[in-house]
């Protein structure tokens, strides 16, 4: 297996050797992992790819998978209603 092929973080486009390469440098947290690689940052906030890193660092770590705790899963900024968008309103906030 060519682990610069094997894309973990498909909405980031990062691979397992990027996700390795950090591990070794020393980030062993799924969240080190994605402030330095962006892995867990894109549109799925980490449901695909968080189970994917926590597993690698549980292997090249020797910790059990209990022990890793996974990524904060935050919610978009803030929410739009539909009238904003057909409007294209903005306010006193938005600026």
């Amino acid at each position: 297996m060519d682990e610069n092929k094997v894309i973990i973080c498909r909405c980031e486009d990062v691979t397992l050797k990027e996700i390795r390469d950090a591990i070794r440098e020393g980030f062993t947290t799924v969240e080190e992992i994605k402030r330095v690689t962006r892995s867990g940052m894109g549109p799925c906030q980490g449901k695909t790819c968080g189970l994917l890193i926590a597993r690698e660092i549980s292997q090249m770590t020797g910790k059990p998978m209990e022990e890793i705790e996974l990524q904060n899963i935050r919610p978009p900024y803030g929410g739009i209603t539909f009238e904003e968008v057909i409007k294209g309103t903005i306010t006193e906030n938005d600026k």
